[in-house]
């Protein structure tokens, strides 16, 4: 129930296959999970209530599609991952990838932690912190993921000095990918990145395929700072390959 009174109930996975296309067998724990977002998810303050309605195509599915550009067997950090987007839709999505959920705020911790253990996701960790504060252990990520954090290039300076060089920050970023790409040219080479490039996920799966900026990281970018304190310890799927769309 809402602020408002109001009762809010997941709404039912789309007609299409695009949840099974996405998830595979592991589609009654997305719907878990889409049921945690609608209910204990708007309680908390975490996803607004107009956004039931659009729950699926606009978070869950949206979320999901970048699975396609993970590795099998990587290490995945979700930066800011606030209502475990995309973090557990990945980790639902990919059962064969580890995944460490960063996030600042303990009231987000908590919510994340209580639906790691109820989706018995065993590969997934919680750590409250702030990225930065991880930066002092080094780089020891191979992917780095964001969604409706920060621009692109103070995404950056948070993301790649976790991931090992040669790794990627996957940042979603829909139709403003290319204007932000652009802006944070400058800082991303500062920063060491080997390549850049816009890359849409889920073509022919979801009805509106993801946008990603995809930075592959250079040499590592360290900066002081403190250990994240970790939380919970706890979920993980193969690849496919994103359309990449040239820069202009």
């Amino acid at each position: 129930m809402t602020g408002d009174g109001r009762t809010t109930t997941a709404p039912p996975a789309p007609s299409g296959g695009a949840v099974v296309a996405l998830f595979g067998d592991r589609a009654a724990l997305a719907e878990r999970f889409a049921a945690h977002l609608a209910t204990t998810g708007v309680e908390r303050g975490l996803i607004g209530p107009r956004e039931v309605p659009r729950l699926w195509e606009r978070h869950v599915l949206n979320c999901a599609a970048v699975a396609e550009l993970l590795l099998p067997g990587e290490r995945c950090v979700d930066v800011g991952s606030g209502a475990g987007l995309p973090g557990i839709a990945l980790a639902i999505a990919r059962p064969d990838v580890t995944v460490t959920l960063v996030e600042p705020l303990q009231r987000r911790v908590v919510w994340l932690e209580e639906v790691v253990a109820d989706l018995g996701l065993g590969t997934v960790e919680v750590v409250r912190a702030r990225a930065e504060e991880l930066h002092a252990a080094g780089p020891r990520f191979d992917v780095a993921t964001a969604r409706a954090v920060a621009a692109l290039d103070k995404l950056a300076a948070w993301c790649l000095p976790l991931v090992v060089p040669g790794g990627r920050l996957l940042a979603l970023k829909g139709r403003s990918a290319a204007v932000e790409l652009e802006a944070a040219d400058g800082a991303l080479t500062r920063l060491g990145a080997r390549s850049r490039s816009i890359v849409e996920c889920g073509a022919g799966v979801v009805e509106e395929p993801t946008t990603v900026v995809v930075v592959e990281a250079g040499e590592p970018v360290s900066r002081p700072g403190r250990t994240g304190r970790k939380t919970r310890t706890g979920g993980t799927a193969a690849r496919g390959s994103g359309r990449t769309r040239p820069r202009s």
